[in-house]
């Protein structure tokens, strides 16, 4: 079977380098929670989540993605089934993108100069859910380049997220994060439920 990774990757990277080329094309799918509001353009939810600000924003999501996306897609395979493992992990990517546009809609609904693309709270959604699904693996970031305990990591980054929504003025969708973080949770939680109590020993 084909992987769901590598297709999201290749069908987002397509759709975004043909955007950095096409203005109009662009503008028209980046998410508008004033459009959304008021002229019921709900599309962009979604298609928000194939078009990046510029190749270092599109590069940094698909390596994300891929590293800890073809993880948890083959082992959701290995334990539901090829078909089933796979169509979870598709839910999972599309509406933990749509659940992150959930914060800066409700923010932003009567503000017409905000717009927002980009996968970032999908990968979120994939990366708690395998935090969750995996809380021993050891996780680093690029910047700080140290294995920190998955069950560890995701409270700190989420703490980091939270304190820069409220003080960063970067452009950055922090609060898209933390909604597709969440997302991720829950429906890992929803999957397999003893996943939730073995992060939680862990982490008490």
């Amino acid at each position: 079977m084909i992987s769901v990774v590598f297709a999201v990757i290749i069908i987002t990277s397509a759709i975004s380098i043909h955007a950095f080329g096409n203005r109009s094309f662009m503008n028209k799918w980046m998410f508008s929670p004033f459009d959304m509001k008021h002229h019921q353009n709900i599309l962009p939810m979604f298609m928000h989540q194939l078009l990046h600000a510029d190749y270092m924003h599109l590069i940094f999501n698909m390596l994300s993605l891929y590293f800890l996306g073809s993880i948890l897609e083959q082992q959701w395979m290995m334990e539901f089934g090829a078909a089933q493992g796979q169509t979870k992990f598709i839910l999972l990517y599309v509406f933990g993108g749509a659940a992150a546009t959930l914060i800066p809609y409700l923010r932003n609904k009567d503000n017409p100069s905000y717009r927002s693309l980009g996968a970032s709270g999908a990968v979120s959604a994939v990366i708690f859910a395998s935090i969750v699904w995996n809380p021993t693996m050891e996780l680093m970031l690029i910047f700080l380049p140290i294995p920190i305990p998955a069950y560890l990591f995701g409270p700190l980054y989420l703490a980091f997220e939270y304190w820069a929504d409220k003080k960063s003025t970067s452009g950055i969708a922090h609060d898209a994060h933390i909604g597709g973080a969440i997302f991720g949770i829950l429906f890992a939680l929803f999957t397999n439920i003893d996943k939730g109590k073995e992060f939680l020993n862990l982490l008490f």
